[in-house]
Order: structure tokens, then sequence, then C-alpha cells
């Protein structure tokens, strides 16, 4: 099943749209993704170079002597992991798809620096946005609603 998804950048400056194979992505636990994202791990799916089209390059920053990982200098979202190295895929971030939810994890990568009490946190309580006030409001007196 070959199907067309799209996604992009918090302030919409940066757009893609990729054909992808399967919905399996991974988390990647490495020191240089927790520092890159801020994050304890980060959702990424691997695609073909190929077959992303952007609306716009993303801006690109060398993390490592061999990687650098596009992002979108006006707002800072995350947005890519590639090698320097050609080759023939690179990594999207989960997150800037527009419908993450669509990807199920298939591994972990990197778990030598994983948080382990990170990794199964089901079981702790929730919080809706709707039910925390001080953020609730916050977006009603921006927005007028509460965010999608």
């Amino acid at each position: 099943m070959t199907e067309t998804m799209t996604g992009g950048c918090q302030c919409g400056r940066i757009r893609y749209s990729v054909a992808i194979d399967t919905i399996d992505a991974y988390l990647c636990h490495c020191r240089m993704c927790q520092r890159a994202t801020g994050g304890v791990s980060i959702a990424l799916k691997g695609v073909k170079i190929a077959n992303v089209t952007w609306n716009r390059e993303p801006d690109r920053y060398r993390s490592s002597p061999i990687a650098q990982r596009g992002f979108c200098s006006a707002c800072g979202t995350p947005l890519t992991f590639e090698f320097l190295e050609p080759g023939e895929t690179m990594d999207l971030t989960v997150g800037s798809f527009d419908e993450p939810g669509r990807f199920v994890p298939k591994h972990h990568f990197s778990p030598e620096t994983w948080h382990a009490a990170w990794l199964d946190t089901k079981d702790l309580p929730t919080t809706r946005v709707a039910d925390n006030p001080s953020t609730a409001d916050r977006w009603i007196k921006a927005l007028g609603k509460l965010p999608d």
C-alpha cells in the first residue's frame, strides 16, 4: 500500500508531502536526538528521499560529524534526521505529520541511552486540556476555543 501523507512545521512555513509504503515508525533514544529535541526520545518515520516533496526546504543544522537535522528556523519545529553521506533514505519526525496517530512504533533505537522510567507511562494520572483551567482559559481567550 502506497499512500501520500502530508506534514509540516508548527507555523506552516514549511510543508511536505511524502509517499509511504508502511505505517511503521520507531523511537530513537540516542543522546543526539534527546539534545536536538529536548525530549527523552523522538518518534521517527523512515522514508525514501525521492518520495519527499517540500514546498520549501527546511533549514538544516549539522548536529554531529555524521548527520544533519532539518527544522524550521521561524518556529523551531524539528522535521528531519539525515545522514551527511548521501543515501536513499531519511527520517521525518512523526509529530510533524498532519496525522501522526496513523503511525505505529515498531522498534526502539539506541536503548543504551533510554530513560526506562519514561518507556511505559500509560498508568500515570492524566489531565485533559479542557480540565485544566489555567491552560484552557488561555486558549479560549486567544482563539475563542480549545486547540484541535
